[in-house]
């Protein structure tokens, strides 16, 4: 038994030219089907010191007679390069067949910032221009790429807290944007203190990074990407809004939350989200396998549709192996 199964990699997903404002709308469609789909709890094992390997699996609903399951292994491994790196495997549900092997960096990079973009659309106060953000590696890259496209026809402004040069590469990759103007912001309180939307893209912070309370003004919607470095705000914060309940479970302050629900039900109408503009609101979004999925099938889809020739055959044996 045989079956055709695409191998996906960078180039074949950067020559779709899939625009931020699609991933958007990915994360969107996907965030709707949450509670059709089955999606168990992520599960990692640890080879050697702080290394990981991390499988996510989800079951997409059917949709237009398709009915798709993958499974995401993200690995962070010291020494590899890049050090973080993450593979979907994509299946026909109906027939069980493996249907892609896909690189799934870009995947992983864009399903991040398409849902940190969702949810300042979502939370942040009604007038809202500036946006705040701080460790601007790849993933600040991708989320920027989605606040700028999703604010395409409105003027913008970025504020980056400096650290070393990054600031300054950060508004020359984005140089050629109109709608988007940068600040560099070296003081920390100031930083803080004057935020609207502050976007937090640190991977690593053993420590609170502003541990003084005081320093978040009312009205801030905060989204921590890396989940890293804001624990304090988990306590005086109005509201808490998460990706996926069981993976925030295990947080230290998850039970003292004031109020806490999920962001699929703010788009579904099921909750109405923020309800005053003095309101301080948390978005965590800890990454969940339903939107590497979803965008694995559309990638899938539209490669298809583009006819790739970027396959390899799967023999499989056509009865039962005895031992």
């Amino acid at each position: 038994m045989e079956n055709s199964v695409l191998v996906i990699q960078q180039e074949q997903i950067e020559k779709l030219h899939i625009q931020p404002a699609q991933c958007i709308e990915w994360v969107r469609q996907a965030f709707l089907q949450k509670d059709e789909a089955q999606m168990p709890a992520k599960l990692s094992v640890h080879p050697q010191g702080e290394d990981f390997i991390t499988t996510m699996p989800c079951l997409l609903p059917e949709s237009d007679g398709r009915k798709y399951f993958g499974i995401k292994v993200v690995s962070r491994i010291n020494g590899q390069t890049p050090v973080l790196q993450s593979l979907v495997n994509l299946f026909d549900a109906r027939t069980g067949h493996l249907l892609a092997v896909i690189d799934a960096d870009w995947i992983t990079a864009m399903r991040t910032g398409a849902v940190a973009a969702l949810a300042a659309r979502l939370f942040q106060r009604q007038g809202v221009s500036t946006y705040s953000m701080m460790g601007l590696g790849n993933v600040a890259r991708a989320v920027a790429l989605c606040l700028i496209e999703d604010n395409i026809d409105r003027p913008i402004t970025i504020r980056l807290l400096r650290y070393k040069d990054q600031a300054e590469k950060f508004v020359e990759r984005f140089s050629h944007y109109s709608n988007v103007t940068f600040e560099i912001i070296d003081d920390r309180h100031v930083f803080v203190a004057e935020a609207e939307v502050l976007v937090s893209c640190v991977t690593l912070a053993k420590e609170l990074l502003f541990p003084d309370d005081s320093w978040f003004p009312e009205g801030m919607t905060l989204i921590p990407v890396h989940m890293r470095g804001f624990q304090n705000c988990d306590l005086f914060f109005d509201k808490v809004f998460g990706d996926e309940t069981e993976q925030l479970r295990g947080f230290r302050y998850f039970e003292q939350f004031r109020q806490y629900d999920e962001l699929h039900h703010v788009l579904m109408g099921k909750n109405p989200g923020r309800t005053s503009p003095r309101e301080r609101i948390i978005s965590y979004n800890y990454g969940i396998a339903l939107h590497d999925v979803f965008f694995a099938s559309r990638i899938f889809e539209l490669l298809q549709h583009h006819g790739a020739d970027c396959t390899f055959e799967l023999t499989k044996q056509k009865q039962k192996v005895w031992v």
